[in-house]
């Protein structure tokens, strides 16, 4: 069988995962461009992620993604990291090498910045300030993006203050660390306040953060995609701030997966957002 008429496989690997909405929208693409393949929910128990990716090279597959709890553990298991991963401290793409080495890159600020510029395109990085509010891996995710752009300042706002001063020394660049009293004040003046922790998804406790100094023309954005709408992002909504869900950025990390899986790029089209919209709407 040559490598043209082998199955396209690739995975995305969690612990749970079959709540994952990448089997929908990677099957649709599979679909759009007449592929034979698929792309598998694995769910891998953590301590077990090991022998699960030495694994994909001899079954055949591309790659995988990886989500909650397996993107730092990767980390040590690769052969290869790409600085942009271990620089966000985390990998939530692996790559399988034609000889079965496995490369580690991280493409959730591409998903990111891929969204923020396809709902508003008109946003520039040198606009004005920027708040990132939370700690953790989506935190140093976006860190990364708004950087990477070039920000002129960048407010970090967590909950616990030590791990905001991590992510602010490992970036360096125009990042300042406020404490958690700070967050609603922390909002005065900026282009863009973005919520990277898990407040306000289903299940869990509203952002406490009112948005009294947020500016009329400021984006209000989300990385979280089940509620579609946040508290967060409905209350911006209500005051007539322009708002951003977290759905996008799913969709916008696959394609540069593709690149690297397949040497393909799909589309994000609207087709497939409204199909992925029904699904978290239970329609």
């Amino acid at each position: 069988m040559s490598a043209q008429d082998r199955p396209r496989l690739a995975a995305v690997m969690g612990w749970p995962v079959m709540h994952s909405r990448s089997p929908l929208m990677h099957g649709y693409w599979m679909e759009q461009l007449g592929l034979s393949g698929g792309y598998i929910p694995l769910a891998i128990e953590p301590g077990t992620l090991g022998p699960a990716l030495k694994a994909l090279h001899p079954l055949g597959f591309a790659g995988c993604n990886l989500t909650i709890p397996h993107k730092q553990d990767a980390l040590a298991i690769v052969d290869e990291i790409d600085e942009v991963a271990r620089r966000i401290g985390a990998i939530s793409c692996v790559v399988v090498r034609p000889g079965g080495t496995l490369f580690g890159t991280n493409n959730d600020w591409l998903g990111f910045l891929g969204n923020l510029y396809e709902a508003q395109p008109d946003w520039r990085a040198d606009s004005g300030p920027v708040t990132v509010i939370g700690g953790g891996g989506g935190a140093r995710a976006i860190v990364h993006a708004m950087l990477s752009e070039g920000v002129p300042e960048l407010r970090l706002v967590n909950r616990t203050q030590a791990r905001a001063r991590q992510i602010a020394d490992t970036f360096g660049g125009p990042v300042t660390v406020l404490p958690w009293e700070d967050r609603h004040d922390a909002l005065d003046g900026v282009t863009l306040a973005i919520n990277t922790t898990s407040q306000g998804m289903v299940g869990m406790e509203p952002l406490d953060l009112r948005l009294d100094a947020l500016p009329a023309g400021a984006i209000a954005a989300d990385i979280i995609y089940t509620p579609l709408e946040t508290p967060f992002l409905a209350a911006a909504r209500a005051r007539g701030n322009a708002t951003v869900n977290g759905l996008g950025m799913l969709l916008h990390q696959g394609p540069p997966a593709w690149k690297l899986w397949f040497g393909l790029t799909p589309e994000v089209t609207p087709e497939l957002r409204a199909r992925l919209e029904r699904s978290i709407l239970g329609r």
